[in-house]
This record gives C-alpha cells, structure tokens and sequence, in this order.
C-alpha cells in the first residue's frame, strides 16, 4: 500500500512557504507604497493651521497643498513615456532620495507660492516612484498574482493617508509645522532604504523596448475604449476624493463641530476601514468581476455622501468612512484593470492612467474648491456626488 503522507506534508510546507513568501511580499509592497505617498494628503490634516500661518483662504491654501498632484500627473506621463529605458530598481530609489530634499525645504518655506512650487516638486519624485513601481508589479508578477500584489500597493497607499495624517497632526501639534516635514523627509529616506534592500536587479518579465515609438503606443491605449474609460475612472475617483478629505477639514474645525487639531489628525481613524476593504479588493474583483467590485465601490462612496452634511459628528465621520472604503477600493480594481488591459507597452499605460488620476485630483481640488470658498459644503458634497456618478458610467465600457 502506498504512503501518501509524505507527498501530502511536502505539498503542505511548499504551500505554506508559498503563503509566507507571498505575505512578506505583500508587506514589503504596502511598506513602500507607505513610504513613497506618506506626506501627499498627510499636510491636508494641518490644513486649519496652514491657512492661518500663510494667512490665505482655505480655496488656496486647498490648491497648494495639493499641487503636488500636478507634479505627480506630469511625471506619471514623463515615466509612463520613457520607462522601457528606465531601470526600475534604480529609478525607484532615486525618486524616494530626492523626494526628502523638498519635503525637508518646505519647512522654511517663505511663502505660498514657495510652498506650491515645492509641493510639485514632491509630486514629480512621488509619482517617479509610483509609476515606476506599479510598472515592476505589472511585469513580475504573474497574472494570478496581481491583483493581490497590485491591492497590497494601494493598502499601502491608504494606510499612509491615515498614519501620515495621524503623525502630521500630532508633530504640528507638539513640535510644530516646521519638525513635521523634518520627520516626513526621514521617512522618505527610510523609503529609499527599503527599495535598496528589497527589490532585486532583474528583467522585467515584458520586453523593455516598445515596438513602437511611445507616443504611438500611448496613442495606441486611448483608442482602447476599456482604457480610456480607466483612465476616466481614475480622474473622477481622486477628483472626488481631494474633494471630500481636502474641504472637510474646514467644516470639521467650523461650529458646530469645533474639533482641535489633534481631534483633526484622530478624525483620520476613518481610514481603518479602508486598509482592510482595499486589501481585498484583487480577491473581490476576481471573484465578482472588475465592473461589479467598482460599481459596489461607487455606491458604498455614494451613501457616505448625504451622511457628511449631518451636524453630528458621529454622522460625519460614518461619511467619511463609507467615502474612503469606496474610493480606495474603486481605485485599487481600476489600477489593477488597467495593468491587466493593457496587452503591452504596461509602464505607459499605468503611467497614463496615474496621470489622469492625479489631474482629476488637481481639477477637483480647483473646482470643488471655488464651490466651497463661493457656496458652502452642500455645494462641495454635491460636485462630488457629480464626479462619482461619472465614474459610474464610464464603468459600462470596462467589459472583459
């Protein structure tokens, strides 16, 4: 009679192994996506308190501190174009380098337009990094693997939307606004670290060189309808969100809600929810379908809206969460979309729909911005249930 135990404890440890290797992976993935966007809407929690030291109107303060959306859409697309000549390795971690110079100069920053200019400056190595991250994903990972791989990325993403506005409160609070950025350059440098240490020196998996020239090739992805709906998706989804998280502070500070500014940077514990949904989002979108995980999204982002225009804070907060888990886990089935979609030429396809995705950001922030300085919050809230019911229409056109 045979014995089967053997094989059956051999295939148990490599699966097991194989569960591990894939955990440490998707730690190390989330880490560094912690670490390359930790201080881009991290400032949004002092925002109050910017706004009284430049003296400027909360619409202003609103578009510099997140310029740096403007930066990250243009190096999207400038990394998107030239990343089959790009070393991944290298790029990454010249990007986290560098990015601690302007995050540590803002500072000193003497005045509004100093700040925006070095707010872009962050956005353009963020974006270096992120662009070029999610293009190695795309390449060395299998197509089982990722969807888990690209959801780790952006948990990573969300949970520094919580950690780094946490910390920006608490520093600006007890150190003041000068150490918070101080701290937010050595975590940048930490970044940096980690990607030395952890990603390899390899080939990506696609060829490197694009057949075509890569204006062709990115002209070649906005005749995909599926892709030009993603990328649409991805300009309405983080236009809603800057909308959402940028001007909620003002109404959080405003009576009848008063909160101070460690009360603020505690209000982020809305994002909890959010690390844990967006960790799901490959398993949820490859079990129920791409356009079903981003329209469940939608709704779930939809039905916070109402609730963050309800005097008690409690309601707003129940807003905020409902916002945040869906737009994160919108996002994180769009990203994943895209890199699936794209037959080749990956890195200027991801590299475009970053870039969409970060002017929706900048145009939300304009935009959303003159209806709250003009019309109030009821306004605000009501373009961006307008951005949401945009995103999802265009979800018709992402079919298989």
């Amino acid at each position: 009679m045979t014995d089967l135990s053997a094989p059956t404890t051999g295939a148990a440890t490599a699966m097991g192994a194989h569960a591990q290797g894939l955990a440490l992976r998707s730690l190390v993935i989330g880490l560094t996506a912690f670490l390359t966007v930790v201080d881009l809407f991290a400032t949004q929690a002092i925002l109050p308190a910017l706004t009284r030291h430049y003296g400027v109107t909360p619409a202003a303060m609103g578009f510099a501190v997140n310029a740096s959306t403007f930066g990250m859409a243009t190096a999207s697309l400038v990394v998107g174009f030239f990343s089959p000549r790009i070393n991944r390795r290298t790029g990454i971690l010249l990007s986290l380098a560098l990015l601690a110079i302007p995050t540590s100069l803002l500072a000193s920053a003497p005045n509004l337009t100093v700040f925006t200019a070095l707010r872009v400056a962050q956005g353009l190595c963020m974006a270096s990094a992120f662009a070029l991250t999610l293009a190695y994903l795309g390449e060395q990972c299998s197509a089982t693997d990722a969807g888990g791989a690209f959801a780790a990325y952006i948990t990573g993403n969300v949970a520094s939307n919580l950690v780094g506005r946490l910390i920006s409160a608490a520093v600006a609070d007890g150190l003041g606004l000068a150490w918070n950025f101080y701290l937010f350059a050595a975590l940048n440098l930490t970044g940096a670290v980690l990607v030395h240490f952890t990603i390899r020196r390899v080939q990506p998996r696609h060829a490197m060189m694009p057949a075509a020239s890569p204006l062709a090739a990115a002209i070649a992805h906005w005749r995909n309808p599926r892709l030009r709906a993603a990328f649409g998706i991805g300009f309405c989804i983080l236009f809603a969100f800057i909308g959402t998280f940028t001007f909620v502070n003002f109404v959080l500070v405003r009576p009848p809600l008063s909160l101070g500014m460690m009360d603020l940077g505690l209000v982020y514990f809305v994002f909890l929810p959010s690390v844990v949904t967006t960790l799901l989002a490959g398993r949820v979108a490859s079990r129920l379908g791409t356009r079903p995980t981003i329209w469940g999204a939608l709704a779930i982002a939809g039905l916070g809206l109402p609730l963050m225009l309800m005097p008690h804070l409690s309601e707003v907060l129940t807003g905020m969460v409902l916002v945040g888990v869906g737009t994160f886990l919108a996002q994180a089935a769009a990203t994943a979309f895209v890199g699936q979609a794209a037959a080749d030429n990956r890195g200027i396809a991801s590299g475009t729909y970053l870039a969409c995705y970060f002017c929706g950001g900048l145009v939300g922030t304009v935009v959303l911005g003159r209806l709250f300085d003009a019309f109030g919050w009821h306004a605000c809230v009501s373009g961006v249930g307008v951005a949401l019911a945009a995103a999802a229409v265009l979800t018709f056109a992402l079919r298989r």
